[in-house]
């Protein structure tokens, strides 16, 4: 499959994923996939007759090699690995390199570029974001390698078309993973259900083992506690709420969150 993209571009590559992500949900899937992949089979063999039965085929065989997440579904990086040349993939490095493992990590790079807190990343911001993750990792990217490449991450990620990145925006870029509160049930009735949820929440979004949430970690879990409810919540929207957060729990006026804080703010028992 690699070959009949021969030359193709980040350009080029943005034109096959903004046609086949007919939605615009970030996915190629159900219909989509299958139009994909009858699309990719018209272009491996113009002469061949294209079959439902060959489609399928063709769909299983490359699904299982680039379904990274195994879903059923093509990301857009995953499509990337699938199609894109070595020195065109810029998009790998992220699926490679800047895949998050909690909203954490993932608000301390939103509060390190989203450096006038405006709530967004600008284009100026996210080619800084870019030029670092490159420069971290020992790729040399030339100064219009780097603008084309920033121009063509806000044409792929920039869904309402501002100029500017949201949280979510930037989630899709990062690969970030689900929810980590997703995996609870809010409702549990049992004091010792509460209590033990309560302890793997706290144990996972205090990072750093003080006994208190701070800084990155109050904006992870205020971000994937809202999330619960806001998917869609923007940077400016977290900030207040995280306000609002720590102007509850926050008893002794530390900045903090403490262990016992957060306990009595959740109506747990410590």
């Amino acid at each position: 499959m690699e070959s009949s993209f021969h030359n193709l571009d980040a350009a080029g590559f943005l034109e096959i994923w903004q046609h086949f992500d007919a939605d615009d949900n970030g996915y190629i899937e159900g219909k989509e996939l299958d139009d994909f992949f009858r699309h990719m089979m018209k272009r491996l063999g113009p002469q061949e007759q294209v079959t439902e039965e060959r489609v399928q085929r063709l769909k299983k065989r490359f699904m299982s090699a680039y379904d990274i997440t195994a879903d059923g579904k093509l990301q857009i990086q995953e499509l990337a690995n699938m199609i894109l040349p070595e020195d065109e993939n810029f998009l790998l490095v992220f699926r490679r390199e800047a895949l998050l493992d909690n909203s954490i990590d993932f608000m301390k790079i939103w509060r390190k570029y989203d450096a006038d807190c405006s709530g967004y990343i600008s284009a100026q911001e996210l080619k800084a974001f870019l030029g670092d993750l490159f420069q971290q990792h020992h790729k040399d990217v030339s100064a219009d390698k780097l603008e084309e490449y920033t121009d063509t991450m806000m044409k792929i990620f920039d869904k309402n078309k501002d100029g500017c990145l949201d949280l979510n925006d930037l989630a899709r870029i990062l690969a970030l993973e689900n929810n980590f509160l997703l995996q609870f049930k809010m409702d549990a009735c049992s004091k010792e259900d509460r209590k033990r949820d309560f302890d793997k929440i706290f144990a996972h979004y205090d990072v750093s083992k003080t006994g208190a949430l701070e800084g990155p970690e109050v904006d992870g879990f205020v971000k994937d506690m809202m999330g619960l409810v806001r998917p869609n919540m923007t940077g400016s929207e977290l900030d207040q709420l995280r306000a609002v957060l720590l102007c509850h729990c926050d008893v002794n006026k530390d900045g903090k969150i403490q262990r016992n804080e957060l306990a009595l703010c959740l109506g747990v028992k410590p």
